[in-house]
Protein backbone atom coordinates (compact mmCIF):
# COMPACT_ATOMS: atom_id res chain seq x y z
CA UNK A 1 0.00 0.00 0.00
CA UNK A 2 1.40 3.77 -0.76
CA UNK A 3 2.24 5.52 2.09
CA UNK A 4 -0.51 6.68 5.25
CA UNK A 5 -2.09 9.78 4.00
CA UNK A 6 -2.77 11.73 7.36
CA UNK A 7 -5.68 14.00 8.21
CA UNK A 8 -3.29 17.00 9.17
CA UNK A 9 0.74 17.30 9.81
CA UNK A 10 2.36 20.90 10.66
CA UNK A 11 4.02 22.63 8.41
CA UNK A 12 7.66 23.38 9.37
CA UNK A 13 10.97 24.07 8.17
CA UNK A 14 14.77 25.11 8.23
CA UNK A 15 13.48 28.92 9.26
CA UNK A 16 10.97 27.46 12.61
CA UNK A 17 14.74 25.15 13.22
CA UNK A 18 16.84 27.98 13.26
CA UNK A 19 14.42 30.46 15.33
CA UNK A 20 14.01 27.40 18.05
CA UNK A 21 17.27 27.26 17.98
CA UNK A 22 18.03 31.04 18.67
CA UNK A 23 15.66 30.62 21.47
CA UNK A 24 17.47 27.63 23.02
CA UNK A 25 21.36 29.47 22.83
CA UNK A 26 19.75 32.56 24.36
CA UNK A 27 18.79 31.22 27.28
CA UNK A 28 15.25 32.78 27.44
CA UNK A 29 12.99 29.13 27.17
CA UNK A 30 10.20 30.80 29.51
CA UNK A 31 7.54 33.20 29.71
CA UNK A 32 10.23 36.02 28.84
CA UNK A 33 12.11 36.45 25.68
CA UNK A 34 12.37 38.85 22.93
CA UNK A 35 10.27 36.27 20.70
CA UNK A 36 7.61 36.44 22.60
CA UNK A 37 7.08 40.22 22.16
CA UNK A 38 7.65 39.54 18.06
CA UNK A 39 4.85 36.83 18.23
CA UNK A 40 2.24 39.15 20.10
CA UNK A 41 3.39 41.95 17.34
CA UNK A 42 2.47 39.45 14.66
CA UNK A 43 -0.88 38.58 16.47
CA UNK A 44 -1.79 41.56 16.30
CA UNK A 45 -1.24 42.25 13.04
CA UNK A 46 -3.07 38.90 11.86
CA UNK A 47 -6.19 40.23 13.94
CA UNK A 48 -5.67 43.95 12.91
CA UNK A 49 -6.03 44.71 16.45
CA UNK A 50 -3.99 46.62 19.15
CA UNK A 51 -3.25 43.99 21.40
CA UNK A 52 -2.52 40.35 21.34
CA UNK A 53 -1.56 38.45 24.08
CA UNK A 54 0.10 34.86 23.71
CA UNK A 55 -1.22 32.42 25.99
CA UNK A 56 -0.53 28.78 26.84
CA UNK A 57 -3.15 27.37 24.36
CA UNK A 58 -6.82 28.14 22.48
CA UNK A 59 -8.73 26.74 25.49
CA UNK A 60 -7.87 29.16 28.36
CA UNK A 61 -7.74 31.74 25.80
CA UNK A 62 -11.41 31.08 25.89
CA UNK A 63 -12.15 31.13 29.59
CA UNK A 64 -9.48 34.16 30.05
CA UNK A 65 -11.44 35.89 27.99
CA UNK A 66 -14.55 35.25 30.00
CA UNK A 67 -13.28 35.31 33.29
CA UNK A 68 -11.22 38.78 32.64
CA UNK A 69 -14.88 40.59 31.37
CA UNK A 70 -16.28 39.19 35.37
CA UNK A 71 -18.29 36.71 33.45
CA UNK A 72 -18.67 33.50 35.76
CA UNK A 73 -22.00 31.67 38.31
CA UNK A 74 -24.94 32.74 37.49
CA UNK A 75 -24.37 34.12 33.55
CA UNK A 76 -25.05 32.68 30.58
CA UNK A 77 -23.02 32.35 27.90
CA UNK A 78 -24.27 31.92 23.54
CA UNK A 79 -22.08 28.84 21.90
CA UNK A 80 -22.86 26.83 18.46
CA UNK A 81 -23.79 23.64 19.14
CA UNK A 82 -21.02 22.32 15.99
CA UNK A 83 -17.97 23.37 17.31
CA UNK A 84 -14.80 21.56 19.53
CA UNK A 85 -15.78 20.68 23.17
CA UNK A 86 -13.42 23.26 24.54
CA UNK A 87 -15.86 26.23 23.57
CA UNK A 88 -18.71 25.20 26.18
CA UNK A 89 -16.47 23.64 28.17
CA UNK A 90 -14.58 26.90 29.06
CA UNK A 91 -18.15 28.71 29.93
CA UNK A 92 -18.36 25.75 32.41
CA UNK A 93 -14.52 26.61 33.75
CA UNK A 94 -15.29 30.14 34.29
CA UNK A 95 -18.69 29.11 36.05
CA UNK A 96 -21.23 30.00 33.60
CA UNK A 97 -23.99 28.32 31.63
CA UNK A 98 -23.62 27.38 28.04
CA UNK A 99 -26.44 27.99 26.17
CA UNK A 100 -26.67 25.89 22.62
CA UNK A 101 -27.88 27.56 19.38
CA UNK A 102 -28.33 25.28 15.88
CA UNK A 103 -26.19 26.61 12.80
CA UNK A 104 -26.82 27.45 9.28
CA UNK A 105 -26.81 24.86 6.86
CA UNK A 106 -24.95 27.16 3.97
CA UNK A 107 -22.32 28.01 6.39
CA UNK A 108 -22.00 25.58 9.08
CA UNK A 109 -21.37 28.54 11.73
CA UNK A 110 -24.20 29.81 14.13
CA UNK A 111 -27.44 30.90 13.55
CA UNK A 112 -27.97 34.62 14.13
CA UNK A 113 -31.91 34.59 14.56
CA UNK A 114 -31.35 31.98 17.01
CA UNK A 115 -28.67 33.75 19.42
CA UNK A 116 -31.70 36.57 19.05
CA UNK A 117 -34.45 34.07 20.45
CA UNK A 118 -31.52 32.66 23.11
CA UNK A 119 -30.96 35.79 24.68
CA UNK A 120 -32.33 36.15 28.48
CA UNK A 121 -31.79 38.53 31.13
CA UNK A 122 -29.10 36.20 32.75
CA UNK A 123 -26.89 36.20 29.01
CA UNK A 124 -24.02 38.14 29.23
CA UNK A 125 -21.80 36.79 26.25
CA UNK A 126 -21.92 35.58 23.12
CA UNK A 127 -19.35 32.83 21.65
CA UNK A 128 -18.60 33.15 17.46
CA UNK A 129 -17.35 30.40 16.35
CA UNK A 130 -15.65 30.45 12.48
CA UNK A 131 -16.17 26.94 11.79
CA UNK A 132 -13.41 25.22 9.65
CA UNK A 133 -12.23 28.55 8.82
CA UNK A 134 -15.26 29.95 7.80
CA UNK A 135 -16.50 33.14 9.48
CA UNK A 136 -19.67 34.02 11.36
CA UNK A 137 -21.88 36.71 10.75
CA UNK A 138 -19.92 38.41 12.52
CA UNK A 139 -21.72 41.67 11.19
CA UNK A 140 -25.12 40.23 12.45
CA UNK A 141 -23.44 39.39 15.95
CA UNK A 142 -21.93 42.72 16.52
CA UNK A 143 -25.19 44.20 15.67
CA UNK A 144 -26.95 41.89 18.30
CA UNK A 145 -24.47 41.78 20.95
CA UNK A 146 -24.37 45.77 20.68
CA UNK A 147 -27.81 46.32 20.90
CA UNK A 148 -28.26 44.12 23.79
CA UNK A 149 -25.02 44.83 25.69
CA UNK A 150 -23.45 41.71 25.62
CA UNK A 151 -19.76 40.86 25.11
CA UNK A 152 -18.96 38.81 21.36
CA UNK A 153 -16.01 37.19 21.55
CA UNK A 154 -14.70 35.36 18.86
CA UNK A 155 -13.33 31.92 18.54
CA UNK A 156 -11.25 32.02 15.68
CA UNK A 157 -8.98 29.03 16.55
CA UNK A 158 -9.68 27.46 12.99
CA UNK A 159 -9.44 30.49 11.17
CA UNK A 160 -5.77 32.43 11.04
CA UNK A 161 -6.44 35.13 8.74
CA UNK A 162 -10.01 34.95 7.47
CA UNK A 163 -12.04 38.06 6.75
CA UNK A 164 -15.63 39.43 6.66
CA UNK A 165 -15.72 42.55 4.52
CA UNK A 166 -12.20 42.66 4.48
CA UNK A 167 -11.56 43.01 7.92
CA UNK A 168 -9.50 39.65 9.68
CA UNK A 169 -11.44 37.47 12.09
CA UNK A 170 -10.22 38.42 15.65
CA UNK A 171 -10.56 42.42 15.72
CA UNK A 172 -14.53 41.98 14.68
CA UNK A 173 -15.71 40.99 18.16
CA UNK A 174 -14.98 42.53 21.58
CA UNK A 175 -11.93 39.77 22.23
CA UNK A 176 -10.40 37.00 19.68
CA UNK A 177 -9.20 34.08 20.57
CA UNK A 178 -6.49 31.97 18.76
CA UNK A 179 -5.09 28.13 19.31
CA UNK A 180 -2.09 27.51 17.58
CA UNK A 181 -2.18 23.93 18.44
CA UNK A 182 -0.68 21.69 16.36
CA UNK A 183 -2.71 20.63 13.51
CA UNK A 184 -3.83 24.33 13.37
CA UNK A 185 -2.93 26.88 9.75
CA UNK A 186 -0.18 28.84 12.08
CA UNK A 187 1.33 26.60 15.24
CA UNK A 188 3.33 26.70 18.13
CA UNK A 189 3.32 23.20 19.03
CA UNK A 190 0.54 24.23 21.83
CA UNK A 191 -0.32 27.91 22.24
CA UNK A 192 -3.03 30.37 22.22
CA UNK A 193 -3.93 34.25 22.09
CA UNK A 194 -6.00 36.81 23.01
CA UNK A 195 -6.82 40.04 20.60
CA UNK A 196 -8.73 42.82 21.45
CA UNK A 197 -8.87 46.94 20.95
CA UNK A 198 -9.83 47.48 24.51
CA UNK A 199 -7.09 48.42 26.95
CA UNK A 200 -8.83 47.96 29.79
CA UNK A 201 -9.36 44.74 29.04
CA UNK A 202 -5.93 43.69 27.25
CA UNK A 203 -4.14 45.05 30.75
CA UNK A 204 -6.90 42.41 32.95
CA UNK A 205 -6.30 39.55 30.69
CA UNK A 206 -2.07 40.08 30.59
CA UNK A 207 -2.57 40.55 34.61
CA UNK A 208 -4.85 37.18 35.26
CA UNK A 209 -3.02 35.01 33.01
CA UNK A 210 0.66 35.69 34.82
CA UNK A 211 -1.41 34.73 38.38
CA UNK A 212 -2.65 38.04 39.09
CA UNK A 213 0.63 39.68 40.32
CA UNK A 214 0.56 43.50 40.74
CA UNK A 215 2.41 45.35 38.28
CA UNK A 216 3.78 47.76 41.21
CA UNK A 217 5.17 45.13 43.86
CA UNK A 218 6.10 41.78 42.81
CA UNK A 219 4.82 38.67 44.61
CA UNK A 220 1.72 40.69 45.70
CA UNK A 221 -1.25 39.45 44.19
CA UNK A 222 -4.70 41.01 45.24
CA UNK A 223 -6.54 38.61 43.39
CA UNK A 224 -6.80 34.73 42.66
CA UNK A 225 -4.83 34.31 38.96
CA UNK A 226 -3.68 31.75 36.38
CA UNK A 227 -0.70 30.44 35.02
CA UNK A 228 -1.66 30.99 31.09
CA UNK A 229 1.83 31.99 30.14
CA UNK A 230 3.54 31.11 26.58
CA UNK A 231 7.31 30.32 26.67
CA UNK A 232 9.58 32.39 24.34
CA UNK A 233 10.66 28.64 22.56
CA UNK A 234 6.55 28.32 21.71
CA UNK A 235 6.64 31.92 20.40
CA UNK A 236 9.92 30.88 18.44
CA UNK A 237 8.42 28.59 16.44
CA UNK A 238 5.49 31.11 16.00
CA UNK A 239 7.35 33.92 15.01
CA UNK A 240 8.29 32.05 11.96
CA UNK A 241 5.38 30.64 11.28
CA UNK A 242 4.07 33.87 11.02
CA UNK A 243 6.26 35.34 8.43
CA UNK A 244 5.86 32.04 6.63
CA UNK A 245 1.94 32.73 6.66
CA UNK A 246 1.06 34.01 2.96
CA UNK A 247 2.76 30.77 1.35
CA UNK A 248 1.35 28.90 3.81
CA UNK A 249 -2.04 29.85 3.33
CA UNK A 250 -1.94 30.35 -0.45
CA UNK A 251 -0.76 26.56 -0.13
CA UNK A 252 -4.02 25.60 1.45
CA UNK A 253 -6.23 27.40 -1.10
CA UNK A 254 -4.67 25.22 -3.29
CA UNK A 255 -5.05 22.43 -1.85
CA UNK A 256 -8.52 23.03 -1.69
CA UNK A 257 -8.67 23.99 -5.56
CA UNK A 258 -6.95 20.55 -6.23
CA UNK A 259 -10.07 19.10 -4.26
CA UNK A 260 -12.71 21.01 -5.74
CA UNK A 261 -11.45 19.50 -9.01
CA UNK A 262 -10.78 15.95 -8.21
CA UNK A 263 -14.86 15.23 -6.38
CA UNK A 264 -16.24 18.13 -9.25
CA UNK A 265 -18.95 14.90 -10.49
CA UNK A 266 -19.18 13.51 -7.38
CA UNK A 267 -22.46 14.73 -4.58
CA UNK A 268 -19.64 16.20 -2.60
CA UNK A 269 -19.82 19.51 -1.52
CA UNK A 270 -16.82 20.89 -0.15
CA UNK A 271 -15.55 24.26 2.01
CA UNK A 272 -18.21 26.46 1.99
CA UNK A 273 -18.02 30.31 1.40
CA UNK A 274 -20.97 32.86 2.14
CA UNK A 275 -20.94 36.13 -0.20
CA UNK A 276 -18.63 38.81 1.67
CA UNK A 277 -16.29 36.38 3.40
CA UNK A 278 -13.00 35.19 2.82
CA UNK A 279 -12.60 31.60 4.50
CA UNK A 280 -9.15 30.27 4.95
CA UNK A 281 -8.58 26.72 4.18
CA UNK A 282 -7.88 25.04 7.58
CA UNK A 283 -9.11 21.66 6.76
CA UNK A 284 -10.56 20.30 3.58
CA UNK A 285 -14.22 19.71 5.12
CA UNK A 286 -16.25 17.11 3.03
CA UNK A 287 -19.84 16.83 3.15
CA UNK A 288 -21.22 13.42 1.81
CA UNK A 289 -24.68 12.34 1.16
CA UNK A 290 -27.30 11.98 3.37
CA UNK A 291 -26.13 9.45 6.11
CA UNK A 292 -25.68 8.53 9.51
CA UNK A 293 -23.13 8.00 12.31
CA UNK A 294 -22.58 4.29 11.42
CA UNK A 295 -22.51 4.65 7.72
CA UNK A 296 -19.78 7.39 8.28
CA UNK A 297 -18.05 5.60 10.15
CA UNK A 298 -17.76 2.97 7.49
CA UNK A 299 -16.66 5.45 5.07
CA UNK A 300 -13.51 6.30 7.34
CA UNK A 301 -13.03 3.03 7.62
CA UNK A 302 -12.80 1.83 4.76
CA UNK A 303 -11.07 4.92 3.18
CA UNK A 304 -7.78 3.84 5.49
CA UNK A 305 -8.45 0.12 5.37
CA UNK A 306 -8.07 -0.02 1.38
CA UNK A 307 -6.65 3.03 0.62
CA UNK A 308 -3.89 4.34 3.37
CA UNK A 309 -5.97 7.72 3.84
CA UNK A 310 -7.05 9.02 7.01
CA UNK A 311 -10.52 11.28 7.53
CA UNK A 312 -11.85 12.20 10.31
CA UNK A 313 -15.67 13.35 11.47
CA UNK A 314 -16.80 16.47 11.93
CA UNK A 315 -16.85 17.47 15.58
CA UNK A 316 -19.75 15.53 17.64
CA UNK A 317 -22.70 18.53 18.39
CA UNK A 318 -22.71 19.64 21.87
CA UNK A 319 -25.80 18.59 22.59
CA UNK A 320 -25.19 15.41 21.99
CA UNK A 321 -22.33 15.05 24.68
CA UNK A 322 -22.70 13.97 28.21
CA UNK A 323 -21.89 17.13 30.04
CA UNK A 324 -24.51 19.50 27.75
CA UNK A 325 -27.53 16.89 27.98
CA UNK A 326 -29.34 19.41 30.18
CA UNK A 327 -28.21 22.70 28.48
CA UNK A 328 -31.14 24.70 26.96
CA UNK A 329 -30.99 24.38 22.95
CA UNK A 330 -32.55 26.50 20.44
CA UNK A 331 -33.46 25.20 17.18
CA UNK A 332 -35.68 26.04 14.32
CA UNK A 333 -36.74 21.91 14.80
CA UNK A 334 -34.69 19.13 13.38
CA UNK A 335 -30.81 19.72 14.54
CA UNK A 336 -28.95 21.06 11.28
CA UNK A 337 -25.48 20.44 13.72
CA UNK A 338 -26.61 16.75 14.07
CA UNK A 339 -27.10 16.41 10.08
CA UNK A 340 -24.22 18.47 9.69
CA UNK A 341 -22.22 16.46 11.80
CA UNK A 342 -23.36 12.88 10.51
CA UNK A 343 -22.50 13.81 7.30
CA UNK A 344 -19.28 16.00 7.61
CA UNK A 345 -15.79 14.14 7.17
CA UNK A 346 -12.69 16.21 7.26
CA UNK A 347 -9.80 14.83 4.48
CA UNK A 348 -5.86 14.62 4.30
CA UNK A 349 -5.32 18.56 4.35
CA UNK A 350 -1.18 18.62 4.42
CA UNK A 351 0.81 21.07 3.19
CA UNK A 352 3.31 17.96 1.99
CA UNK A 353 0.28 16.69 -0.35
CA UNK A 354 0.93 16.79 -4.30
CA UNK A 355 -2.18 16.41 -6.73
CA UNK A 356 -1.69 12.94 -7.53
CA UNK A 357 -1.93 12.46 -3.35
CA UNK A 358 -5.63 14.47 -3.89
CA UNK A 359 -6.57 12.34 -6.85
CA UNK A 360 -5.64 9.05 -4.25
CA UNK A 361 -7.56 10.67 -1.80
CA UNK A 362 -10.50 11.69 -3.70
CA UNK A 363 -10.98 8.02 -5.15
CA UNK A 364 -10.91 6.06 -1.96
CA UNK A 365 -13.76 8.37 -0.86
CA UNK A 366 -15.74 7.43 -4.14
CA UNK A 367 -14.69 3.86 -3.58
CA UNK A 368 -16.00 4.02 -0.02
CA UNK A 369 -19.47 5.52 -0.71
CA UNK A 370 -19.66 3.04 -3.15
CA UNK A 371 -19.84 0.53 -1.31
CA UNK A 372 -21.87 1.69 1.41
CA UNK A 373 -24.80 2.43 -1.21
Amino acid sequence: MADFLPVAEPDLGPLERKYLLEAFDSGWVSSIGSFLERFEAGVRSLAGTKHGIAVSNGTVALHLSLVSRGIGPGDEVIVPDLTFAATAAAVCHAGATPVIVDVQRDTWCMDVELVERAITERTKAIIAVHLLGHPADMTALRRVADARGLFLIEDAAEAHGATVSGRPVGGLGHAGCFSFYGNKLVTTGEGGAITTDDDAYAAKVRFLKDHAMDAKRRYFHPEVGFNYRMTNLQAALGVAQLERYDAMRARKAELLAWYRDALAETPVELNPQAPGTEPVCWLVAALLPSMNYATQAKVMARMRADHGVDSRPFFVPMHELPPYAGARLVTRGASVASELAARGLCLPSSNRLTRDDVARVATALRAALEAER
